[in-house]
């Protein structure tokens, strides 16, 4: 269904595309719309946050918001005779409830924390909450920017805005299916919460596998007083949980055996390997005030001390692997940076159309406005130079270009890579300056994700003749909900970074990636645990591979290939983590296979809600302590 959406409108060659005209006709920038739109957005950038700091990732909540606003307007006007919630509206609203919730990307579930952790430096909530906003303003800025060039020019088709567009029509279309789908989608959450609810009072832990682990150890691992490992003390449980194989059902089959893999190659093998050189310190015997020696329990987790020395090789290899497919979009990036496309088309906007694009005197006064307050931001906050802070901002509108030229024709938005290279220029042109290091690099990241993702609403808003003006006032107030309640939230969430995160409860692997790369410059290669390096070139060798198999490989022999990215996850979470994926990728494989119907309506629906609903209680128990 997406595919034809697709194809429908993109058009080829020098024919212009076919878009419904503008429609002025119903209203769309309601105080409703938007003021839904906000409080979704703060509620689903919970959502973001809490998954963001679990996984490594958050998820696009276009959809998700626009299910819910239409149920409840739907039971509202039943219920009250209030007029109806038109498909514009809803579209106002999905687009500010999107910016709020990709908030999380802003830097609080990456170089935020990354910073506390290196530094020590805690930022107090209003200090966040301007910090956030100014960084997601820089990408609302360049998307509107981009908006004619990329959508109405070159046409690109941003899959994930077409997707959205398909559902809102369909959701108007037939009311009675997208009704069964907000059910579906609360019945998730319902179910979420509760198995939360179970799991924290009954204080159900995970259920460790029995049994060793079938690899010989000896040498140093065996004179500190063991003789085998237990599969617990490598992290392989079954967690109570349910949002990890609702991930897992989303992300698909392939990604979900590519992170077993990466699990069982870290925590079988690698891990007991290292044990036994004496690479990594490990639990050891010691000896109390009495002469009496004791040795650490075998049946409980050995994350912790793991994870110090595990995170750098499946970091070089999750890095590695993603500036190589990165790199494969050079005909994008080249085309981002030129402004050319083999989709290029002349467009002539009616003056209807005109009169609703953003007025170019409000755009440069937006642009000059949030080039100044991100300066001065990384100025007063963080003591960063104003020189380096605006060469860091004017690379960030390059990059922040050039990702959404990628997610635009990919559909995935290169955030990673973004902020690596930001990381990697400025350690070369401030070398042992970790602040500007995660923090600039943390504008690109942040602006370059909010460029993208919000074009990807302005492709939905297209598609159904919705206002670009309006689409981008909604940004702006989204992105100032998401900034005020996202930070509200992360400070209560994770009082002590340093403390909570990189642990078996806090994996937060999109934190141990900015902290690695900051760390080598900041200290050098020579800081590095005994054996790291070594791991760290084999790792990185291995993803630049799997990422070139990942693109050249026969089409018949690509799906045998294992993600890197899915590989190298796997070394920074636990091996829990990885198992439940894997049971969500075969769930949701035999339910594509056995029930495909329902599946194509309900599963990511599903899994969705099961995600949001264990979030926010997760969220919740935080806040009440």
């Amino acid at each position: 269904m997406t595919q034809e959406t697709q194809t429908d409108n993109t058009g080829s060659g020098d024919n212009a595309p076919e878009y419904p005209p503008l429609n002025l006709s119903i209203p769309q920038f309601t105080v409703r719309a938007i003021l839904t739109g906000m409080v979704l957005g703060a509620v689903l950038s919970l959502c973001n946050i809490y998954a963001g700091l679990k996984i490594g990732w958050g998820f696009n909540m276009s959809i998700t918001a626009a299910l819910l606003s239409y149920g409840f307007y739907q039971v509202a006007a039943q219920m009250t005779g209030s007029r109806p919630w038109n498909i514009l509206e809803n579209n106002i609203n999905q687009t500010a409830a999107s910016s709020a919730a990709s908030i999380s990307s802003a830097g609080l579930v990456a170089p935020i924390p990354a910073l506390t952790m290196l530094t020590g430096v805690t930022l107090s909530w209003h200090v966040l909450a301007l910090w956030t906003f100014s960084v997601s303003l820089v990408g609302v800025v360049v998307a509107v920017g981009l908006r004619h060039q990329s959508l109405r020019v070159d046409n690109l088709p941003f899959p994930n805005g077409i997707a959205t567009a398909a559902t809102i029509k369909q959701m108007y279309a037939r009311g009675d299916e997208a009704m069964a789908r907000v059910k579906m989608l609360l019945a998730g959450g319902l179910v979420a919460s509760i198995g939360k609810l179970i799991v924290k009072f009954m204080h159900i832990r995970p259920w460790g596998f029995p049994g060793k682990v079938p690899v010989a150890a000896g040498g140093a691992f065996k004179a500190s007083g063991f003789t085998a490992l237990s599969w617990k003390n490598m992290t392989f449980a079954l967690n109570p949980g349910l949002i990890f194989p609702a991930v897992g059902a989303i992300i698909g089959f392939r990604a979900c055996v590519s992170i077993f893999f990466g699990a069982v190659v870290a925590w079988v093998f690698v891990v007991p390997y290292a044990l036994n050189a004496g690479m990594i310190a490990g639990p050891t015997a010691s000896v109390d005030p009495w002469g009496l020696v004791h040795v650490p329990r075998t049946g409980g987790s050995w994350f912790g001390p793991m994870i110090k020395w595990l995170l750098w090789p499946g970091v070089a290899m999750m890095v590695t692997a993603a500036l190589t497919s990165f790199s494969f979009s050079w005909r994008s990036i080249l085309n981002a940076l030129k402004g050319g496309s083999g989709q290029k088309s002349e467009v002539v906007e009616t003056a209807e159309e005109q009169s609703h694009n953003v007025p170019k005197k409000w755009y440069i006064g937006a642009l000059v406005f949030a080039l100044i307050l991100s300066v001065i931001c990384q100025f007063l906050m963080f003591g960063i130079s104003i020189g380096i802070a605006m060469f860091g901002v004017l690379l960030t509108f390059v990059l922040a270009i050039v990702a959404a030229r990628v997610s635009g024709e990919t559909g995935v938005t290169p955030v990673g890579p973004m902020g690596k290279v930001t990381q990697l220029t400025f350690g070369a042109i401030a070398p042992g300056n970790v602040t500007a290091n995660l923090m600039a690099a943390n504008v690109t990241g942040g602006a370059a994700s909010q460029c993208a993702d919000l074009l990807h609403d302005m492709k939905t808003g297209l598609l159904i003749g919705a206002s670009p003006r309006f689409q981008a006032m909604a940004q702006f107030f989204g992105v100032m909900a998401g900034a005020l309640a996202g930070s509200a939230a992360y400070l209560i969430l994770i009082p002590d970074p340093k403390g909570m995160l990189l642990t078996e409860e806090w994996a937060a692997p999109a934190v141990a990636q900015w902290k690695a790369v900051a760390e080598v410059f900041q200290k050098g290669l020579s800081k590095i645990p005994p054996g790291a390096v070594t791991a760290m070139l084999i790792a990185g060798i291995v993803g630049i591979v799997l990422a070139i198999l990942e693109r050249k490989a026969p089409e018949k022999l690509r799906s045998f290939v294992p993600s890197p990215a899915g590989v190298g996850l796997a070394f920074v979470i636990p091996a829990s983590y990885s198992f439940s994926f894997f049971l969500g990728g075969v769930i949701g494989l035999a339910a594509t296979k056995f029930a495909p119907k329902w599946s194509d309506k309900f599963l990511i629906v599903l899994a969705s809600g099961i995600i949001a609903g264990e979030s926010l209680t997760g969220m919740i128990l935080a806040f009440i302590g």
